[in-house]
C-alpha cells in the first residue's frame, strides 16, 4: 500500500514522471483498498474535486470517513465540511462537524 501511495504522489505532482492525475487516482485506489489512510484521503480529494476521476461526492465522503477513522486530520476536517454542507449523502449536522474539527486539531 505504501509504495503505491508514494508512486501516486509522484504522478500527482509530476516528480520523476509526467503528471497524470488518472494514474495517481488509480494508484491511490489500490493503496486505499489496502487500508492506507493517506491514500484514502488523497483519493477522497480526487473524487471531491474530479481530479483524475469523475466527481463523486458520495465516494469522497466514504473515503474521508475511512481515513478519518484512522485519525487523519485533514480527512476529519474535510468530512466536517461535508457535514456542514449536507453534501456527499451526509446529513447536515453541525454537532458532528464540530466533533470532527475537534478531532482534527487534537
Amino acid at each position: 500500500g505504501r509504495a503505491q501511495y508514494n508512486l501516486g504522489v509522484c504522478y500527482e505532482q509530476g516528480r520523476g514522471v509526467d503528471r497524470d492525475m488518472a494514474k495517481a487516482a488509480e494508484l491511490y485506489q489500490r493503496s486505499a483498498e489496502q487500508g492506507h489512510g493517506r491514500a484514502q484521503y488523497n483519493l477522497g480529494v480526487c473524487y471531491e474535486q474530479g481530479r483524475g476521476v469523475d466527481r463523486d461526492m458520495a465516494k469522497a465522503a466514504e473515503l474521508y470517513q475511512r481515513s478519518a477513522a484512522q485519525g487523519h486530520g485533514r480527512a476529519q476536517y474535510n468530512l466536517a465540511m461535508l457535514h456542514l454542507r449536507g453534501a456527499g449523502g451526509l446529513a447536515y449536522d453541525t454537532h458532528r462537524a464540530v466533533d470532527l474539527m475537534e478531532q482534527a486539531t487534537a
